[in-house]
């Protein structure tokens, strides 16, 4: 009887656990899991490179370029005191942080469509290029004549750094499905504080009329790695300005090479070989052809 009853007896399904919520939806790779120890390496990586290129644009422009909450700030405040030109570069600040990230954006989606397997990689590039730009010409770009007590800004370079940072923060949101943001740390604090109460009142005895907290750890993990890593390139980038001036940008940018580096080859080495198939194809139909010609 056991046994005819074990024999008829549903099997157990294996339970299957379900990916962090960083990568719940895997907007990046659909054919490739990417393991969360990798994962949480990008994310502290371009972290701390948010940090320190904003630190950087602070001493420069005496502006955090990634602060898009203060520039609107600044817009508002300006406008209602008519210093119509620090209103217009608040303004302009805005929209190159806007356009900065869909162009990113773009670049993923169209190389996605194109079927590159980096293309995240390709837009990592593309930001690279634009800081080497930043740190080649840096704050000796164009001027303009602000108008507050003769204040005069350096708005190429300024409105190219917001353009960057708009770059740098759309990468790891599309990568993490909106769970991260690399230039934006007034989210994460948030997140981490919401997480920390539920931390604090799971410890409190449970009552059944209380309702349950599920605390994600993982989560906690995350986004003090993120602040801190920022705080870190934010004193990395502070010192290397002040060290090196705005060719701090150039190991930023070495590193975003770096980062985009196995992809972007990937693809590269694909398309040669493609190339070269084709090549040949094409090569042996020509001489079978001429062949053809040739004989009486």
């Amino acid at each position: 009887m056991e046994n005819d009853i074990r024999h008829h007896a549903p099997k157990r399904r294996k339970r299957r656990h379900a990916p962090p919520f960083w990568q719940a939806d895997r907007p990046y790779l659909r054919e490739q899991q990417v393991s969360d120890a990798r994962f949480r390496f990008l994310g502290y990586i371009m972290a701390f490179l948010a940090g320190a290129i904003n630190a950087g644009g602070f001493f420069a422009f005496a502006r955090y370029t990634s602060h898009v909450t203060g520039s609107m700030s600044l817009l508002s405040d300006m406008i209602y005191l008519g210093e119509w030109g620090i209103a217009a570069v608040a303004f302009i600040s805005i929209l190159c942080f806007i356009g900065g990230a869909a162009h990113s954006s773009w670049i993923v989606f169209w190389t996605q469509q194109k079927r590159f397997r980096g293309s995240f990689g390709f837009s990592m590039w593309l930001e690279a290029v634009y800081l080497l730009v930043f740190g080649l010409f840096g704050t000796t770009a164009l001027h303009w004549n602000v108008g507050l007590d003769g204040m005069v800004m350096p708005s190429l370079a300024l409105f190219l750094l917001c353009f960057i940072m708009g770059m740098h923060n759309t990468v790891i949101t599309l990568l993490s499905g909106g769970a991260i943001r690399s230039t934006h740390m007034t989210g994460s604090a948030t997140d981490l504080g919401i997480e920390l109460s539920k931390l604090l009142y799971y410890k409190k005895k449970q009552h059944p009329c209380l309702p349950h907290v599920n605390v994600n750890r993982p989560k906690i993990r995350l986004l003090t790695g993120l602040m801190s890593a920022f705080l870190g390139g934010g004193f990395i980038g502070a010192w290397g300005y002040q060290t090196i001036g705005h060719h701090f940008a150039l190991p930023v940018a070495a590193i975003l090479f770096i980062l985009g580096a196995g992809s972007v080859g990937y693809d590269v080495k694909l398309r040669i070989k493609f190339m070269l198939v084709r090549w040949y194809k094409n090569h042996q139909q020509t001489k079978n052809g001429r062949e053809k010609s040739l004989r009486p």
